[in-house]
Protein backbone atom coordinates (compact mmCIF):
# COMPACT_ATOMS: atom_id res chain seq x y z
CA UNK A 1 0.00 0.00 0.00
CA UNK A 2 1.42 2.90 -1.18
CA UNK A 3 2.60 6.30 0.99
CA UNK A 4 0.54 8.16 -1.89
CA UNK A 5 -2.74 5.87 -1.23
CA UNK A 6 -3.85 7.31 2.02
CA UNK A 7 -4.66 10.42 3.75
CA UNK A 8 -5.09 11.45 7.33
CA UNK A 9 -9.24 11.49 8.77
CA UNK A 10 -8.25 11.33 11.82
CA UNK A 11 -5.46 12.95 13.42
CA UNK A 12 -3.38 11.80 16.72
CA UNK A 13 -4.64 14.97 18.28
CA UNK A 14 -8.27 14.21 17.22
CA UNK A 15 -7.97 10.63 18.77
CA UNK A 16 -6.12 11.70 21.91
CA UNK A 17 -9.36 14.57 22.52
CA UNK A 18 -12.23 11.66 21.84
CA UNK A 19 -10.46 9.14 24.42
CA UNK A 20 -9.67 12.06 27.17
CA UNK A 21 -14.06 12.43 26.30
CA UNK A 22 -14.60 8.80 26.55
CA UNK A 23 -13.14 8.14 29.95
CA UNK A 24 -13.68 10.96 31.02
CA UNK A 25 -17.63 10.05 30.57
CA UNK A 26 -16.90 6.77 32.18
CA UNK A 27 -15.19 7.94 34.83
CA UNK A 28 -18.57 9.78 35.73
CA UNK A 29 -21.39 7.23 34.95
CA UNK A 30 -19.59 4.52 37.64
CA UNK A 31 -17.57 6.78 39.82
CA UNK A 32 -15.50 4.08 42.56
CA UNK A 33 -17.54 1.28 41.14
CA UNK A 34 -14.95 -1.01 39.81
CA UNK A 35 -15.12 -1.89 36.19
CA UNK A 36 -13.77 -4.25 33.67
CA UNK A 37 -12.67 -3.42 30.48
CA UNK A 38 -12.48 -6.38 27.82
CA UNK A 39 -10.44 -5.44 24.93
CA UNK A 40 -10.66 -7.31 21.64
CA UNK A 41 -7.48 -8.19 20.14
CA UNK A 42 -5.70 -7.33 18.43
CA UNK A 43 -7.16 -3.76 16.85
CA UNK A 44 -8.15 -2.63 20.59
CA UNK A 45 -4.87 -2.57 22.21
CA UNK A 46 -3.25 0.97 21.51
CA UNK A 47 -6.97 2.22 22.36
CA UNK A 48 -7.64 0.26 25.10
CA UNK A 49 -3.25 1.30 27.12
CA UNK A 50 -4.60 4.98 25.95
CA UNK A 51 -8.48 4.95 27.43
CA UNK A 52 -7.80 2.87 30.96
CA UNK A 53 -5.03 6.13 31.57
CA UNK A 54 -7.92 8.80 31.10
CA UNK A 55 -10.29 6.86 33.33
CA UNK A 56 -10.45 7.59 36.99
CA UNK A 57 -12.41 4.54 38.07
CA UNK A 58 -10.91 1.50 39.65
CA UNK A 59 -10.24 -0.76 36.59
CA UNK A 60 -9.09 -4.21 35.56
CA UNK A 61 -8.46 -5.13 32.22
CA UNK A 62 -8.81 -8.99 29.93
CA UNK A 63 -8.90 -9.30 26.69
CA UNK A 64 -10.53 -11.60 24.11
CA UNK A 65 -9.30 -12.86 20.06
CA UNK A 66 -11.71 -13.53 17.58
CA UNK A 67 -11.28 -13.65 13.87
CA UNK A 68 -14.73 -14.05 11.55
CA UNK A 69 -14.02 -15.79 8.01
CA UNK A 70 -15.25 -14.05 4.63
CA UNK A 71 -13.50 -13.02 1.57
CA UNK A 72 -11.68 -10.44 3.11
CA UNK A 73 -13.95 -7.57 2.53
CA UNK A 74 -17.03 -9.04 3.70
CA UNK A 75 -17.67 -11.32 6.83
CA UNK A 76 -19.11 -14.80 6.60
CA UNK A 77 -20.91 -14.02 9.92
CA UNK A 78 -18.53 -17.20 11.13
CA UNK A 79 -17.13 -16.09 14.32
CA UNK A 80 -14.28 -18.29 16.07
CA UNK A 81 -12.96 -17.54 19.87
CA UNK A 82 -9.08 -17.54 19.67
CA UNK A 83 -8.77 -16.20 23.68
CA UNK A 84 -10.98 -16.76 25.82
CA UNK A 85 -11.41 -14.62 28.80
CA UNK A 86 -9.09 -15.50 32.14
CA UNK A 87 -11.26 -13.55 34.49
CA UNK A 88 -14.86 -14.01 35.66
CA UNK A 89 -16.94 -10.92 34.62
CA UNK A 90 -20.55 -12.89 36.98
CA UNK A 91 -21.43 -10.10 38.72
CA UNK A 92 -19.00 -7.18 37.20
CA UNK A 93 -19.82 -3.68 35.76
CA UNK A 94 -18.01 -4.49 32.39
CA UNK A 95 -17.24 -2.73 28.67
CA UNK A 96 -16.35 -4.06 25.99
CA UNK A 97 -13.64 -1.64 24.15
CA UNK A 98 -13.70 -2.32 20.33
CA UNK A 99 -11.13 -0.28 17.69
CA UNK A 100 -14.27 -0.46 15.31
CA UNK A 101 -17.61 -1.31 14.71
CA UNK A 102 -18.16 -2.60 11.24
CA UNK A 103 -20.79 -5.13 10.17
CA UNK A 104 -21.12 -5.73 14.12
CA UNK A 105 -21.51 -9.52 13.72
CA UNK A 106 -18.42 -9.95 15.48
CA UNK A 107 -19.51 -7.61 18.34
CA UNK A 108 -22.86 -9.07 18.75
CA UNK A 109 -21.47 -12.47 18.80
CA UNK A 110 -19.39 -11.51 21.63
CA UNK A 111 -22.13 -9.36 23.79
CA UNK A 112 -24.29 -12.14 23.31
CA UNK A 113 -21.35 -14.58 24.98
CA UNK A 114 -20.48 -12.39 27.70
CA UNK A 115 -24.74 -11.82 28.74
CA UNK A 116 -24.54 -15.37 29.18
CA UNK A 117 -21.94 -15.04 32.54
CA UNK A 118 -23.98 -12.84 34.23
CA UNK A 119 -22.12 -9.15 34.61
CA UNK A 120 -24.05 -6.66 36.74
CA UNK A 121 -23.70 -4.44 33.58
CA UNK A 122 -22.28 -5.18 29.77
CA UNK A 123 -21.60 -2.34 27.75
CA UNK A 124 -19.48 -1.46 24.29
CA UNK A 125 -17.20 1.10 23.60
CA UNK A 126 -15.43 1.81 20.26
CA UNK A 127 -13.35 4.47 18.79
CA UNK A 128 -14.89 4.18 15.55
CA UNK A 129 -18.26 3.47 14.58
CA UNK A 130 -18.48 2.70 11.10
CA UNK A 131 -22.55 3.17 10.09
CA UNK A 132 -22.50 2.21 7.02
CA UNK A 133 -21.72 -1.47 6.75
CA UNK A 134 -23.69 -2.30 9.76
CA UNK A 135 -25.59 -5.23 9.26
CA UNK A 136 -26.73 -6.20 12.71
CA UNK A 137 -28.71 -4.20 15.36
CA UNK A 138 -26.08 -3.36 17.81
CA UNK A 139 -24.55 -0.07 19.04
CA UNK A 140 -22.30 1.22 21.33
CA UNK A 141 -22.47 2.75 24.74
CA UNK A 142 -19.46 4.64 24.40
CA UNK A 143 -18.42 6.24 20.84
CA UNK A 144 -15.20 8.22 19.76
CA UNK A 145 -15.84 9.20 16.19
CA UNK A 146 -18.60 7.92 13.77
CA UNK A 147 -17.74 7.71 10.40
CA UNK A 148 -20.03 6.44 7.37
CA UNK A 149 -17.70 4.66 5.09
CA UNK A 150 -14.11 3.59 4.02
CA UNK A 151 -11.41 1.46 4.68
CA UNK A 152 -9.07 2.89 7.17
CA UNK A 153 -5.63 1.81 8.56
CA UNK A 154 -3.57 3.10 11.85
CA UNK A 155 -3.64 3.81 15.43
CA UNK A 156 -4.12 -0.08 15.70
CA UNK A 157 -6.24 -0.64 12.90
CA UNK A 158 -4.31 -2.79 9.86
CA UNK A 159 -4.59 -4.08 6.52
CA UNK A 160 -2.84 -7.49 6.49
CA UNK A 161 -1.54 -7.26 9.97
CA UNK A 162 0.53 -3.90 9.24
CA UNK A 163 0.06 -0.28 9.66
CA UNK A 164 -1.15 -0.58 13.22
CA UNK A 165 1.87 0.95 14.31
CA UNK A 166 0.68 4.67 12.62
CA UNK A 167 -0.33 7.31 15.21
CA UNK A 168 -2.87 8.60 13.02
CA UNK A 169 -5.64 7.24 11.37
CA UNK A 170 -5.99 6.89 7.79
CA UNK A 171 -8.14 6.54 4.80
CA UNK A 172 -7.13 4.22 1.94
CA UNK A 173 -7.66 5.77 -1.40
CA UNK A 174 -8.72 3.03 -3.92
CA UNK A 175 -8.10 4.34 -7.41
Amino acid sequence: MAEQNRKIIFSRERIAAEIKRIGQEITQDYGDEEIMLVGVLKGSFLFIADLIREIQTPSVIDFVRLASYGSGTKTSGIIEFRKELEMSIRDRHVIIIEDIVDSGYTLECLYNKLLLQEPRSLKICTLIDKRARREVDIEADYIGISMEEGFIIGYGLDHDEKYRNLPDIYLVETS
